[in-house]
């Protein structure tokens, strides 16, 4: 099988990294990849998630602690990690692990069998499939999200926002190097790109479990992601992503 790179990115997740690196290191020893990584990007946290990272790599070889110079978004931090990846395959995943680390098999096969340089996790294709949903309230504006998004950047996904995407190498190096957008948008951005630059994505249903302490809040952020529709296509319209 194929080397995997997992990119984790990280602010303040002191409490929930063990478990999350703990799970992650079991999958990969039981798994048949010719090598693995583990990034962990700490976007400048405040409490000891680096510290934790640091023990992690003292012991886990393939551990690495990349830290941001300051706190600096989700979509820096994802991106600095899949531009410093080394694997074939690279996966970027929630620090809560919402979607287990074993749905990684299913996004692997499907991009094989389907040929795909991109494949992403999705919870709105088979909804049976999550275990315990965020508020009424999260999953209304999540769709209403959805929504606006087909209609301003023309991608035909049902869920981009899943934290659990997969992208070949060759693909991620040419997507992130031109992704700008550092908030939570910049999944919408990766896929606006993936589109552009000629790959195949696809859009798999796995098995997803909400964690409490998400880090988007549902005002400001939610603001933020709406008006970075519209960048996304204002920054293609100005040749920013050649």
């Amino acid at each position: 099988m194929d080397s995997i790179s997992i990119v984790i990115p990280a602010f303040n997740e002191e409490r929930r990294l063990p478990a999350t690196l703990d799970a992650i290191l079991d999958y990969l020893h039981g798994a048949d990849f010719t090598a693995s990584e583990v990034l962990v990007v700490d976007d400048g946290s405040r409490d000891a998630t680096s510290r934790v990272i640091q023990d992690y790599a003292v012991r886990h070889p393939q551990v690495r602690l990349l830290q941001n110079p300051g706190n600096h978004g989700k979509g820096y931090s994802v991106r600095r990690g899949m531009l410093e990846a080394r694997s074939e395959w690279v996966l970027f995943t929630d620090a809560d692990l919402s979607a287990p680390i074993t749905e990684l098999d299913k996004l692997i096969t499907a991009a094989r069998e389907r040929h795909a340089q991109v494949a992403i996790g999705s919870r709105a294709l088979d909804r049976s499939l999550i275990k315990i949903h965020q508020s009424f309230f999260r999953e209304y504006a999540g769709r209403i999200f959805n929504l606006c998004m087909r209609v301003v950047t023309g991608l035909n996904f049902w869920d981009t926002q899943c934290g659990f995407k997969l992208f070949e190498a060759r693909a991620a190096r040419e997507i992130f190097r031109r992704q700008r957008l550092d908030g939570f948008s910049f999944d919408v951005e990766a896929l606006f790109l993936a589109r552009k630059l000629g790959f195949r994505a696809i859009e798999v249903p796995v098995r997803w479990s909400h964690a409490e302490g998400t880090k988007v809040s549902m005002f400001a952020d939610s603001l933020r992601m709406f008006s970075d529709l519209f960048r996304i296509r204002w920054n293609h319209l100005r040749g920013q992503y050649r």
